[in-house]
């Protein structure tokens, strides 16, 4: 007798997440000589960020984990809890409800479900931008307006959305004439709207967009990632 890795049994494609949630959890946090099925309900959230920066990496196939300040950001979504400090957290525990029951507040979903669209988004569609760190990706809309608040015109850069599973959006500055300045998103690009017009060429259709935060000019940063046959046409 051996024992396999974990496995669940689902009738509908629909129950996918929660499988693969339920996969991950029991991967990640049972012990080897456990009584069969018994699994914490509770984890700390250290393990936590190691476990999802190891899926992440995994999933999207990159040698570029998660960053400190993405943690810190997680955290803040999934415990609900917006302190100011990382430190905060470090003694917490995470609990499976918290994980893949509890539906985030004001939207309709999991913080897993939300968690696995990225790790979808970014798998199919910006795994080179990813690897190349012109995402910052796990970054509250909140903090982004304040880090762009005093860019000049033009700066932006790119967040997962909060509101959409799998979907990425792009933050940038519009300054006025008497110097206020307005943070605006763009509307999240899904991966369906990658496949039919790349990021990089959306960006370079974008002119309001100029310089990838803090400095980089956007051709810059993401010419790579252009369509070959428009540096041909220049």
């Amino acid at each position: 007798q051996v024992l396999s890795l974990p496995i669940v049994v689902i009738v509908h494609g629909n129950q996918d997440n929660n499988a693969k949630a339920t996969v991950l959890w029991d991967n990640a946090f049972s012990e080897i000589d456990r009584v069969p099925f018994v699994v914490a309900e509770r984890v700390p959230w250290e393990k936590m960020c190691d476990t999802l920066n190891l899926k992440f990496m995994a999933e999207v196939q990159t040698t570029k984990g998660l960053l400190k300040e993405h943690y810190f950001f997680l955290a803040q979504k999934i415990f609900n809890d917006h302190s100011t400090s990382p430190e905060d957290f470090q003694s917490r525990n995470v609990s499976w409800a918290q994980f893949n029951k509890e539906i985030l507040p004001g939207r309709g979903f999991t913080f897993w479900q939300w968690f696995d669209g990225v790790l979808d988004l970014t798998k199919r569609c910006l795994k080179s931008y990813w690897s190349d760190r012109l995402i910052i990706g796990f970054i509250s809309k909140q903090y982004v307006c304040k880090l762009l608040s005093t860019e000049p015109d033009g700066t932006f850069l790119l967040r997962f959305s909060d509101s959409e599973i799998g979907g990425v959006t792009i933050a940038h500055v519009i300054r006025s004439k008497d110097g206020s300045s307005q943070v605006e998103n763009i509307q999240p690009f899904s991966a369906k709207d990658l496949s039919i017009r790349s990021l990089g060429d959306r960006i370079r259709d974008l002119g309001q967009l100029r310089n990838l935060y803090p400095s980089t000019p956007k051709d810059q940063a993401f010419g790579s990632h252009y369509n070959s046959e428009w540096w041909e046409q220049r």
